[in-house]
């Protein structure tokens, strides 16, 4: 399967409890972190929800 690379770019201070979970499901905790996910629907819904908190990365 397809591998996708996520960076945090925002941060959750000051952010909903319900978003900073999704940030931890998707193995974000800290700014410019990267972290490399199967590209599967359940993780594109999770970035879609946090189009203002990460980034997907182009090699």
């Amino acid at each position: 399967m397809a591998k996708i690379k996520i960076k945090q770019i925002g941060s959750p201070i000051r952010r909903p409890e319900s978003q900073r979970k999704i940030l931890i499901g998707l193995g974000l905790n800290k700014m410019h972190r990267v972290v490399e996910l199967e590209d599967t629907p359940e993780v594109r819904g999770a970035i879609k929800k946090l189009p203002h908190m990460v980034e997907v990365v182009e090699d």
